[in-house]
């Protein structure tokens, strides 16, 4: 390929990265396997008789999908085998990865929503992302999918019902999200373990993904006591002022990016409901964190 060739192939894919990294992350839960997925598109855009697309960014959207819907049959066997519970790879930035629409999940990176995401069948989360937050017709995502367009909207429609009867229907204001991660912050710096009680919802839940590479909880936590109970095992292991925490966004939602005494570093997320902490989100698994630092 000559380097204008290489150029122009270039200038007509780099419009569409942003949108195809928003659906493959969306789809994997992973930056690094949404950039792959990213990058071999452009491959294959590379190679494609390009005069004949009619619409790239439908063509570029299908083969994305397909090849997370791939990846998700690989990474369904080894979600059999993580140990422990399972979060989405952290995002500090969730702007860039906006889907460009109305919908109301088009901004929605939430660990509740990535998490009820995973809990759908590919065919039913391919379905559901592309219509409800891409806004793509029935008539391309049965193209993309190989299946008629009332199993199309079969499948979005049971994962539409999935998803509105797990996501929260509570949206706190900014002020309040600041209010209790500061409550939170001055809790965890100082060691006071039972001021958490004061802001945590009393079925509060703790998840914590180590993927059995750091320490961490193997079953979600329930319930603010236990939580309570958690962080003062903590607090005796490490005194107050050995985890620095920095406040940044994580998926869109209020949370810190933490040092750890030995130099590494963890995500924690925070999920506000009713005015207290209804869930807490840590991720520890470095293999998901290479991109952050403190």
């Amino acid at each position: 390929m000559t380097a204008a060739a290489a150029d122009e192939s270039a200038a007509g894919f780099e419009p569409h990265r942003r949108h195809l990294m928003a659906l493959a992350y969306r789809m994997l839960g992973s930056l690094a396997e949404a950039e792959d997925a990213a990058q071999e598109a452009y491959l294959r855009w590379r190679e494609a008789d390009r005069a004949r697309v009619a619409n790239p960014r439908a063509f570029l959207s299908r083969i994305v999908t397909r090849l997370c819907l791939d990846q998700l049959k690989s990474a369904r066997s080894r979600r059999e085998t993580y140990v422990g519970a399972w979060l989405p790879e952290p995002v500090l930035e969730s702007a860039a990865l906006d889907a460009d629409s109305a919908s109301d999940y088009a901004h929605d990176l939430s660990m509740a929503l990535m998490l009820t995401l995973e809990r759908l069948s590919p065919l039913e989360r391919a379905a559901f992302l592309l219509h409800d937050v891409f806004e793509v017709d029935f008539s391309e995502i049965a193209a993309t999918l190989g299946r008629n367009e009332a199993a199309c909207r079969q499948l979005a429609a049971r994962a539409r019902a999935h998803i509105q009867a797990s996501r929260p229907r509570y949206r706190p204001s900014a002020e309040e999200s600041r209010r209790l991660a500061a409550a939170f912050r001055q809790a965890a710096e100082s060691g006071d373990a039972t001021g958490l009680a004061a802001f945590l919802a009393e079925d509060a839940v703790l998840v914590s993904d180590g993927g059995g590479k750091r320490a961490a909880a193997l079953n979600p936590i329930r319930g603010a006591d236990h939580i309570v109970r958690l962080f003062e095992g903590l607090a005796r292991k490490a005194p107050p002022g050995q985890f620095r925490l920095r406040a940044a966004p994580i998926n869109g939602m209020p949370g810190f990016v933490v040092a750890e005494p030995g130099g590494g570093v963890q995500t924690i997320a925070l999920e506000i409901a009713n005015g207290k902490i209804a869930a807490i989100y840590l991720v520890r698994n470095p293999d998901k964190l290479r991109g952050i630092v403190f």
